[in-house]
């Protein structure tokens, strides 16, 4: 080969190498599942939502997220799902959770269940928007990565009987969470006559007449066919239901960075879903529940006021006790504020 063409190809191969060396190789990532739990009934549009999630990170990632979806509390309560994600049992890498599930991380998220609290959409939105930072640090802080807020809808009660006052509602087994030991004290220590019995167990528990009131968001107690056993329902806001979705620090660690940024996008889009389709669920739910013979009882105005009165001394008991007073305070402030702007 001629000199010159000797000089010509190793220019070409030098600046070939030059090139290729310059190319960022991205590194060849093992494919991670993601094992989430939820209370999420199966096939309710929560467990379709969390199943597009599923599919929006297998497609954004090209296959290297996936995730599985147990719903319907099928791999036990809130609480041992929590110790499923632990470190020394690492069995689930997700959950989503509700506020008893949340409280196990840390007890201030006890705040946004508050029942009687808040009284409107709006203002929910108010109050939910200024405590959500602190909220997702101290979560956070606590081992997990926040991958998104959600709103299941306003918790109403369904009773085997009608209930129209709070000493009405004093007057039945009521069920709450097993395991919240200090929410069924705060009922104990206010005349409720609290029944801590598991998720999976409360229709059975209505059935059996374990308990004569359940509180649910309309949409659930449709999913659930609650209605059935107790045909009651009191048109009264009880607390918004809101619960995140944690994924463990572990299993976010294993993701690739360029793949972090699509898992919280799809994740940020289903937190949109769940704040904007609570309301149309529910109104949808007490329609469809009514034409099967469930009962709405309405308050007078009059009512509503006393109603409401009474039931703000209860909520200023749960300060200190069942509700970090650091939280409580801050939720109060943020209730005020707004409140202010509507000139309540």
């Amino acid at each position: 080969m001629p000199k010159y063409l000797t000089r010509v190809v190793g220019v070409a191969t030098l600046a070939m190498a030059a090139i290729v060396l310059t190319v960022p190789v991205r590194a060849v990532v093992a494919p991670l599942t993601i094992k989430l739990a939820t209370f999420a009934p199966a096939n309710s549009s929560w467990h379709k939502a969390l199943l597009d999630m599923g599919d929006a990170w297998t497609k954004a990632t090209e296959g290297r997220v996936t995730l599985r979806v147990y719903p319907g509390g099928t791999l036990g309560t809130e609480a041992s799902t929590v110790k499923m994600m632990s470190p020394a049992v690492g069995e689930l890498q997700a959950a989503l959770l509700l506020p008893p599930g949340l409280a196990r991380i840390n007890d201030g998220v006890d705040v946004f269940g508050m029942p009687f609290f808040l009284e409107s959409d709006e203002e929910m939105r108010a109050v939910f928007t200024a405590l959500r930072p602190v909220m997702t640090q101290r979560i956070e802080a606590a081992g997990f990565k926040l991958l998104n807020w959600g709103n299941a809808g306003w918790v109403q009660l369904f009773s085997k009987k009608e209930i129209r006052t709070l000493a009405d509602l004093k007057a039945v087994k009521l069920y709450t969470t097993e395991g919240d030991d200090k929410s069924v004290q705060w009922y104990k220590s206010n005349g409720f006559q609290p029944i801590p019995l598991s998720f999976n167990d409360m229709v059975g528990g209505l059935k059996r007449g374990m308990i004569d009131a359940a509180p649910s968001p309309a949409y659930g107690a449709s999913m659930l066919q609650i209605f059935r056993d107790a045909p009651f329902m009191l048109d009264v806001k009880l607390a918004p239901l809101l619960g995140a979705t944690v994924l463990t620090n572990e299993a976010w660690k294993k993701i690739d960075a360029g793949d972090q940024p699509k898992v919280l996008a799809a994740a940020s889009a289903l937190e949109q879903r769940f704040m904007t389709e609570a309301p149309g669920m529910d109104a949808a739910a007490v329609k469809t529940m009514a034409a099967r013979g469930l009962k709405v009882t309405t308050l007078t105005p009059a009512a509503m006021v006393e109603f409401r009165k009474t039931a703000e001394a209860l909520v200023a008991s749960m300060r200190g006790t069942t509700v970090p007073a650091d939280m409580y305070d801050a939720a109060m402030n943020a209730r005020t504020a707004y409140r202010k702007t509507t000139g309540k």
